[in-house]
């Protein structure tokens, strides 16, 4: 499976972005999907993740303010961001588990004033 991912920019604190993860086959196949980030020098941390049933996993640090969702008839999965804070600021990687595993391209997402 590829995965191809947009919405990444620029945005200032207090803001919103939506992540959007299209993927190259069905997403009904596949059992889970996930954003991940990383900043220079960590290692790649999780940051929400859903089921093919729909249950959804996040990161304290996001919990509240990101939305994780999945749309079966568009193959995509969506990340809503809101009231972003400077450490949110990162590339994010969107991830798929079943039919193997696969990573998108990353995108960046930086929130400054």
């Amino acid at each position: 499976v590829q995965l191809v991912e947009s919405g990444g920019g620029l945005v200032q604190p207090g803001g919103s972005l939506r992540l959007s993860c299209g993927a190259s086959t069905s997403i009904s196949r596949i059992n889970y999907m996930a954003y991940y980030r990383q900043v220079p020098g960590k290692q790649r941390e999780l940051v929400a993740g859903i089921t093919s049933g729909g249950v959804t996993d996040y990161a304290d640090s996001v919990r509240g303010r990101f939305s994780i969702s999945r749309d079966n008839v568009k193959d995509t999965v969506y990340l809503q961001m809101n009231s972003l804070k400077p450490e949110d600021t990162a590339v994010y990687f969107c991830f798929a588990d079943g039919l193997g595993r696969a990573w998108g391209q990353g995108t960046q997402v930086t929130v400054s004033s």
